[in-house]
């Protein structure tokens, strides 16, 4: 497969607006995406454009129309071979079936040809999820730091360090919260997950419904994004916050309670594990987090590693230590 040059009326109709009505199965596949994973799956593609023309290879530049089951199969293998995590290459390969389908709908791709790519097989193999979990003293500390500011940033990192951690938000649920959202007589809580379109309901009570009372008493009651944006003076301004904002404050308050660097994704993975080593069933921790599947929550159980640890501690190894037989 070589590049294609664009002309200026293609990169047009290439951008992602209106991008169904062109005849890039690329820009049609990325058109159907939710907003927030549009980015990722790009990613991926650039990385398969690096694999099939080279560096300076633009992903929406390919010829996908010709796109066949061997280059699949060898962009699986070199992914493979890289050592990219199974679940990375797996999504590659997702998007170039999504390619293919949408290269079907536009009539450039046979059916035989799509069902020869959709049989090009998954990576096979787990690995443990990435990041961390908070300790219970991390979090107090980010709490105390938030406490600590007299101003209204203070009060919303506050509430939002409770939301993500109590009710397992993603970056982009939470961002995405109307103030409707949220009922302070029931503590209900309703998220859209972006991808799907799928509504959960979760329940902010204890200490995040403190939290976010506070954050509501500084924010007022106008329509609008649940989280807003706070001005340098540390006053509430129009307007949402960006995911990058929202990992701005985070990184700002970890340097303030001397916390170890974190994602908002790391306190939904802490929501998760806590959870789970408290005793909630994993169907209940499934829907509180929204994950699609069981077996991805079962994934944060820390417990099955406590058991290994107890278990491996009943085994004795008679060893003598160097420095107590010198003595």
């Amino acid at each position: 497969m070589t590049a294609l040059a664009l002309t200026t009326t293609d990169s047009r109709e290439l951008e992602l607006v209106g991008a169904p009505a062109s005849r890039n199965p690329a820009a049609v596949y990325l058109s159907a995406l939710a907003p927030t994973g549009r980015a990722g799956m790009l990613s991926r593609l650039r990385k398969v454009a690096v694999i099939l023309g080279g560096p300076d290879t633009d992903p929406l530049a390919l010829p996908w129309h010709t796109l066949r089951y061997e280059h699949v199969a060898a962009i699986r293998a070199r992914l493979e071979a890289e050592g990219l995590a199974p679940a990375t290459v797996n999504l590659t390969l997702a998007a170039l079936r999504g390619i293919a389908k949408a290269a079907f709908g536009l009539g450039l791709l046979d059916a035989d040809a799509l069902e020869r790519i959709r049989q090009v097989k998954p990576v096979r193999g787990e690995r443990l999820p990435a990041g961390r979990a908070l300790s219970a003293g991390e979090l107090a500390a980010l709490m105390g730091a938030c406490a600590n500011d007299p101003t209204a940033a203070g009060a919303r990192d506050g509430a939002i360090l409770a939301m993500l951690y109590t009710c397992g938000l993603r970056r982009s649920e939470l961002v995405a919260l109307p103030l409707e959202a949220y009922n302070p007589e029931t503590g209900e809580l309703r998220v859209l997950k972006a991808k799907g379109g799928k509504q959960r309901i979760v329940y902010v009570d204890n200490g995040a419904a403190a939290a976010l009372r506070d954050w509501l008493e500084v924010r007022g009651t106008e329509p609008g994004p649940l989280f807003t944006a706070v001005n340098r003076g540390g006053r509430v301004v129009a307007g949402g916050m960006s995911g990058q904002a929202l990992y701005a404050a985070l990184r700002k308050r970890a340097e303030q309670a001397g916390v170890a660097a974190f994602t908002p994704h790391d306190l939904r993975r802490t929501c998760v594990s806590d959870l789970l080593d408290a005793g909630a069933d994993v169907v209940t921790v499934q829907h509180i987090a929204g994950h699609s599947s069981p077996l991805t929550t079962a994934r944060y159980d820390r417990r099955p590693d406590a058991a290994k640890r107890k278990a491996q501690n009943l085994l004795h190894v008679p060893y003598r230590s160097r420095r107590l037989a010198a003595a």
